[in-house]
């Protein structure tokens, strides 16, 4: 026998994003079911490197960030637990002057933001950081930044709006949703069968499916980062790093371990990702120039994800141009970690009040729309 469930708003995702947006619902007392297709925060959510940083993010991105920080100094009031979450600083690893050059360009943009980005390089870089590789010169610092373990946050969120009342159903894919009048009718299987006014597309890589549904298609494309941790070492890093242009990035746990991330892995399917052995070695060698306290470092567990990546790396995030009552938010592109509570709480603004106090014009689904009129590749 099919069961019927009748509320207010329906969450499709039960990653950082969907479960922030179904707890800050409930705290504005909207009746919320969420449906997540395997385990809260079992996809990008939970599996990412951990980094909680704003610093090089596009600045359009760093309102979101700046209120996400907030949110994240509140975890153990919003969700009981501080989830590992430490504020140990991101430091942006310079390995040559042009880097350097770019560090400082960043600083100057995000002036105004703030970040409090420190300019550090030199004598004084090497004496703050001895441990550090002399492959790195110098780095950006941003003091309040850091990193938190993603395999508790996402599923505190989605457990503390259930303890508010939210009905919250793993395990549960949405094999359809349709319009019926006002309301929109989720199913999944024959089992479960939801209606509801709102809808909140926060699915990660397969959100593409549900906005195409309602004719919104986006030029969405699956990634798989590749990391790895080490054995318990030493303590040698205090700060989460992370490299100008992209490549290796890193941070140590209280425990000793060392996470590093960098390359990319490969799908096993449109649900699962493996890491490549080939890009292990390469991720580990080039970390040792970076820290040479992980030459001959066991590693004890690699791994891979699914991340839904756009062709601007910027996200989607707003209502739907096609259809009353649609929300979206996906394509965070490797980056969603830190800014997902602030979207959370977005689109629970969105819902209630049909507008958000953050600005996010620069994420409306419908660019990708315009791109397409205009002959740009969109499909």
């Amino acid at each position: 026998m099919i069961e019927h469930l009748d509320t207010d708003v329906a969450v499709v995702g039960g990653g950082i994003v969907g479960g922030s947006a179904a707890l800050f619902l409930r705290r504005m007392r909207f009746g919320v079911v969420l449906l997540e297709r395997d385990w809260c925060g079992a996809k990008a959510s939970g599996v990412n490197f951990g980094g909680v940083r704003r610093q090089g993010r596009p600045l359009e991105q760093l309102p979101l960030a700046q209120r996400a920080h907030t949110l994240w100094g509140r975890l153990p009031e919003l969700v009981g637990s501080d989830c590992e979450y430490l504020r140990s600083g991101h430091l942006k690893l310079a390995r040559s002057e042009a880097d350097l050059d770019s560090l400082i360009a960043y600083r100057d943009r995000a002036e105004g933001f703030g970040l409090g980005l420190e300019i550090i390089a030199g004598v004084a870089f090497r004496e703050r950081w001895p441990a550090l590789g002399e492959r790195a010169l110098g780095g950006s610092l941003c003091p309040e930044d850091g990193h938190a373990n993603p395999r508790l946050v996402s599923p505190a969120f989605a457990r503390a709006a259930a303890a508010l009342g939210a009905v919250v159903r793993e395990q549960t894919p949405v094999d359809a949703v349709d319009r019926d009048g006002a309301r929109f009718v989720l199913r999944s299987g024959d089992r479960l069968e939801v209606r509801a006014r709102y809808v909140l597309n926060v699915s990660g890589a397969w959100s593409g499916r549900l906005a195409a549904a309602f004719g919104e298609p986006v030029p969405l494309e699956s990634g798989h980062p590749c990391m790895a941790v080490t054995e318990p070492l030493p303590g040698f890093l205090d700060v989460n790093i992370g490299v100008e242009g992209g490549g290796v990035y890193g941070r140590q746990v209280a425990r000793g371990n060392v996470v590093v991330g960098g390359g990319r892995g490969f799908a096993l399917d449109a649900d699962r990702a493996r890491p490549q052995r080939d890009a292990v070695v390469t991720l580990m060698a080039d970390a040792a120039e970076l820290f040479p306290q992980l030459r001959g470092a066991h590693v004890i567990r690699c791994w891979s994800g699914v991340e839904g990546y756009t062709p601007d790396r910027n996200p989607v995030i707003g209502p739907s141009a096609t259809t009353t009552g649609l929300f979206h938010a996906f394509g965070f592109s490797g980056a969603g970690f830190q800014i997902g509570p602030a979207v959370g709480e977005a689109l629970a603004e969105l819902v209630r009040d049909g507008r958000s106090s953050a600005p996010l014009d620069a994420f409306r689904i419908d660019r990708f729309l315009k791109q397409k009129d205009r002959g740009g590749a969109a499909a």
